[in-house]
This record gives C-alpha cells, sequence and structure tokens, in this order.
C-alpha cells in the first residue's frame, strides 16, 4: 500500500500527466488519519480544487472533489473505500475496510483532461453538481462534451466549410447543453454559454468580441487568463479571458493554418494576420514561460484616407496637401515612429495617393497595406518549413520585385539587409518608393537606417552608405504615439544632401507641443511650417506642378 501518490510529468509517479505546464513532480497526495491531502510542489500550472487555486496544502479531499492541475481534471478516490479501484458512484455504502485505523491507499482518478476535436474525451464528466456557478468552468465542461460528441460521432471538421462547422457545432453544444447540463444554475446565462463554448471551438475564443468590438485598437493575450486592451490609446485590463493554455493554443493555430504558417516547439513564434487584414503575432512555450502569448494589431474597419487623419488631428491641411503632392511627385519617403505610432496605417494612406497609372509592388512581413490601385501586385514573405526550406525574405522579395517591371515599391518595413536593395532600388527608376522604419526622431531614423544597410553584410565604407541614403531618401515623415494615446505626424523632414560627411536634414513641418494636460487629457499643441521650402519645390515647379507656397510660410511668434 502507498500512502503518498505523486503526480507530474515524471515516470517515477503514479500519476503521469503530459504538457509543457506540468512540472517533474507537480503535486503530491497524501493518506493521513484524517483523509487525503494535496500539495502543490511546483509547477507553471496552478493546482485548484474545486475551482480554487490552493496555496501550498488542502484536505481532507472527498470524493466528490474535482482537482484541477493544468488541463486535466482529477478525483480522489482511496483504496479502503474501492477496494483499490476507481468507483463512479460516490454514494457507496462504507465497506468494513473504511473502519481500519490505518491510512488509506490514495488513487487518483483523472474526470476531465482537456482535448481538441481530434482527441478522445475524458472517460468521466464531472456532473453540474459538483461545479461552483463560474462561467469559466462551465465553458470548460461544456466544451469538454462537445469534444466528446464530436469524436463519438466522427465529425470530420476538414471536410466542412466555415458555415457548415458553425451550424454544426452550435446544434451540437445545444444538444450537449439540454441532455448534460440541463439544470444550470440561474447565474449562468445558457445563451451566453452556448456562444462562448461555441467561439473557443471553432472560433478565437473571447477574443471574437474584442476583434468585433470596434473601439479596441489593439489586444494583447499575456496568459490565458490575462488580456489587455488598447482603447481610445489607453491600456487596460479586459474582464474576458480564456479557459486554459491549450484553448490560446487552439486559437494561434487557427489563426495560422489557413496561411500555411506553422508554430510549435520548434518553431515557437510567428507573424499571420486575420481576415480583416489585422496583424497577429504569436509566442508559445518554451519561449513564452507564462504561456501562449498573443498580440493583435487591429485593422479599424472603415478605410482610412487623409482626411481621417486631419479628422482625428494627426495633420493639417497644409502638411496633407503637401504629403499627397510629393507623393503624387514621386518622391521616396520614409514613414518612420516608435512601435505602436501608427505607421502602417500612415503608410497606408500616403500609398493610396500614388496614380492608378503606376505599377505598384507591395512586400511585406504579414499582409497589411489595402492599396486601390489597379495595378498591384501584392507580396508576402514566407518561413521556413519543417526541413527548415523554403524561406523567402523580404531580401528575396525586394530583389525580385526588381524584375517585375514597377514603378513604385512599398516595403511594408525596413528592418535588416533588405534596406540596402530598397536603396538601390529608390536609385535606379524607382522614385516615389515608400517604406516604414523603427526610429525616435527623423536624426535616429538616418542612423537606424546605415545600420540597417550594414546588416547587409556588404562591409560598405560609412562614406558610401551615406551618399546611398542622400541620393535615395527625399523625405522622412515620424510619427509619434503621445502618452495620452494620441498620434500625431511631428515631423515632416526633407533629407537635403551630404555635406563633411553627415547627411543634412531640414524640417519642413513639426509639431510644437504647448501642453501634455489638455483639458479632455490629450497633448495640446500645433503644426506648424518651419518657413523652409523644400528644394525639390523649383523642380516641381519648372514641370508645371501647382504649388501653393503659403503653406510654408512660418506663423508669427506668439508674445
Amino acid at each position: 500500500m502507498h500512502n503518498e501518490c505523486g503526480v507530474g510529468r515524471g515516470e517515477e509517479n503514479l500519476v503521469i500527466l503530459q504538457g509543457w505546464s506540468i512540472a517533474k513532480r507537480h503535486a503530491l497526495i497524501r493518506a493521513q488519519d484524517d483523509g487525503m491531502f494535496i500539495e502543490s510542489t511546483g509547477g507553471r500550472a496552478q493546482v485548484r480544487v474545486n475551482g480554487n487555486a490552493i496555496k501550498e496544502r488542502q484536505g481532507p479531499i472527498s470524493s466528490s472533489d474535482i482537482v484541477e492541475i493544468g488541463d486535466y481534471r482529477l478525483r480522489i478516490f482511496s483504496d479502503s473505500v474501492n477496494n483499490g479501484t476507481v468507483q463512479h458512484n460516490d454514494h457507496a455504502a462504507p465497506s468494513a475496510d473504511q473502519l481500519d485505523p490505518a491510512p488509506p491507499t490514495p488513487v487518483a482518478a483523472p474526470v476531465e483532461p482537456a482535448a481538441t476535436p481530434t482527441e478522445s474525451a475524458a472517460t468521466e464528466i464531472a456532473t453540474t453538481a459538483d461545479a461552483p456557478p463560474d462561467m469559466v468552468v462551465w465553458r470548460g465542461r461544456v466544451h469538454a462534451s462537445l469534444v466528446k460528441q464530436m469524436d463519438l460521432r466522427r465529425v470530420d471538421v476538414r471536410s466542412l466549410s466555415d458555415a457548415e462547422l458553425r451550424e454544426k457545432t452550435a446544434a451540437l453544444i445545444e444538444a450537449v447543453l439540454d441532455k448534460e447540463y440541463a439544470d444550470l444554475p440561474k447565474a449562468i446565462s445558457r445563451r451566453m454559454l452556448a456562444k462562448q463554448v461555441l467561439d473557443e471551438a471553432i472560433g478565437l475564443g473571447p477574443l471574437e468580441n474584442l476583434i468585433d468590438d470596434n473601439s479596441v485598437t489593439e489586444i494583447m493575450v499575456n496568459a490565458h487568463d490575462q488580456i489587455y486592451i488598447e482603447r481610445s490609446g489607453r491600456i487596460e485590463k479586459s474582464p474576458v479571458y480564456f479557459t486554459n493554455d491549450r484553448a490560446v493554443l487552439s486559437a494561434i493555430e487557427r489563426i495560422v493554418a489557413p496561411l500555411g504558417r506553422r508554430i510549435d516547439e520548434s518553431s515557437p513564434m510567428v507573424d499571420a494576420r486575420l481576415k480583416d487584414g489585422s496583424r497577429v503575432n504569436a509566442i508559445i512555450p518554451p519561449i513564452a514561460l507564462r504561456g501562449p502569448s498573443i498580440s493583435i494589431r487591429k485593422f479599424a474597419k472603415k478605410k482610412l484616407d487623409g482626411r481621417d487623419l486631419y479628422g482625428y488631428g494627426s495633420i493639417n491641411e497644409g502638411m496633407l496637401a503637401f504629403l499627397e503632392t510629393a507623393v503624387r511627385e514621386r518622391k521616396n519617403i520614409v514613414v518612420t515612429g516608435g512601435t505602436g505610432s501608427g505607421k502602417t496605417t500612415l503608410l497606408n494612406i500616403l500609398s493610396n495617393f500614388i496614380p492608378d497609372r503606376d505599377r505598384i509592388v507591395t512586400i511585406e512581413d504579414a499582409a497589411e497595406l489595402k492599396l486601390v490601385q489597379p495595378n498591384l501586385v501584392a507580396l508576402e514573405a514566407r518561413p521556413p518549413n519543417l526541413e527548415g526550406k523554403g524561406q523567402v525574405t523580404i531580401r528575396d522579395l525586394v530583389k525580385n520585385a526588381l524584375r517585375m517591371r514597377p514603378d513604385r515599391i512599398v516595403v511594408g518595413e525596413c528592418r535588416g539587409g533588405e534596406t540596402l536593395d530598397m536603396l538601390q532600388a529608390m536609385n535606379t527608376g524607382h522614385e516615389g518608393s515608400l517604406t516604414t522604419a523603427h526610429a525616435n526622431s527623423p536624426r535616429d531614423a538616418i542612423s537606424r537606417i546605415e545600420v540597417m544597410v550594414l546588416m547587409a553584410g556588404m562591409e560598405l565604407p560609412m562614406a558610401v552608405v551615406r551618399e546611398q541614403i542622400a541620393s535615395a531618401v527625399d523625405m522622412i515623415v515620424h510619427q509619434r504615439r503621445f502618452p495620452c494615446g494620441s498620434r500625431k505626424v511631428t515631423h515632416i523632414t526633407e533629407v537635403t544632401g551630404i555635406e563633411s560627411g553627415t547627411i543634412q536634414l531640414q524640417d519642413i513641418f513639426h509639431f510644437r507641443v504647448r501642453s501634455h494636460h489638455g483639458p479632455d487629457g490629450k497633448v495640446m499643441g500645433t503644426f506648424e511650417a518651419t518657413g523652409a521650402i523644400p528644394e525639390f519645390m523649383e523642380e516641381l515647379a519648372d514641370r508645371g506642378v501647382k504649388i501653393d507656397l503659403s503653406i510654408f510660410r512660418k506663423p508669427k511668434e506668439d508674445f
């Protein structure tokens, strides 16, 4: 007889569980004179009893209690109660063995390990009387019952369309609720429970409502029970969360699978996109220590244009008119800014100023740009396959784009050696090309571009690199996200050439901050011209392009 029962991944345990969140020795069940006790001995997944996390030790545990460890649910029995076998009748009459003062031998019976549609469900499902009236607990139990039904009916989900799968799954959920969960507590909304189970089974779980919420601009899943959102430029914690880590991983797989991408332990990071074009980055264990993590940069359902930038207070009319002229007249522009400053959105708006007659090739890691021009080719990079082959990088695509007879090349973001190829394209007949880069200011952008060119591995002298940049880049448009959440174009800067080995910059417009704490909590300031007129204005005037020079007039100082 055993007085202790180890639970974990290690083979020395009497109960062996699988999963990245399960420790080698995750928990210990002890049989004592006054009953069965469970101790948490370490591991990422919490040990819960009836939905409540235990701190160190809890007991005595009865056979009706549900013990949850990671994606598994267990019931603990004593062989003095059932002669060494797992009994499903919790109300059996006590036998003579129960009067033995010796401590009973613990026997852990798995009740409901989490499953996916391709796995078998558990052999025993806890009854509704055992569960606390908590929506997440109920969601997990109904989902497990749904998986069991799909497995028993041998539903081939791959042969169904999205609409058919949703309809069939919704019907199965209703059948499960009618048959097994007819006595739901009044605190649980059956309609809401059915929707949450449906979303988690075939959709993105609790993220579905956040994606449908137009006020949410960014979704950040730090862990299955910790989701943050950005709304109106401010970050706040969302009240919704996933049932467990496996539910998060399933949502990630549903995002990346249609794109032909993969995520697993050998390739734990992935960039992808949703159907509406929203950008997704996911990372899973063993890299992510707290469980699978998802970051979603949402795209506005309404297609933004230059007037929207003006309406949001991100730019003024003179700056917008100048940028439209610069794009139309084939000036090479680099959009810069920090993370979340709106570079890609601004690039998309500027790209739509390109005339319809031009042939455009767009190149991105994960397709986000939505251009309206008819003569458009959109290219997307590809990661390596399972054998580590087949990778297509941004640099490969930029090189290939030069053979596609483009008038303009638009690169979603330059991050490395492709910057050199982009500069070469700008210098060899592909004027009017656009790209973005991370930087904190226009001057910092030049330094960043220099470093990225060196990443191409060509070992070029710095003087040559700077000459390439000065001759290729015409303008830098810098956008900043302020602490209040507002995003503004703070600099429109012209690259005027190189002198004494230093690239010369000239601000044409800038945003002058008056106060960081306006009446509504937003930053206050004015968009102003510096008084400098771009050097290429004379060239445009010679070509007959009408220019309103009044937009470059410096405002009078306030005294």
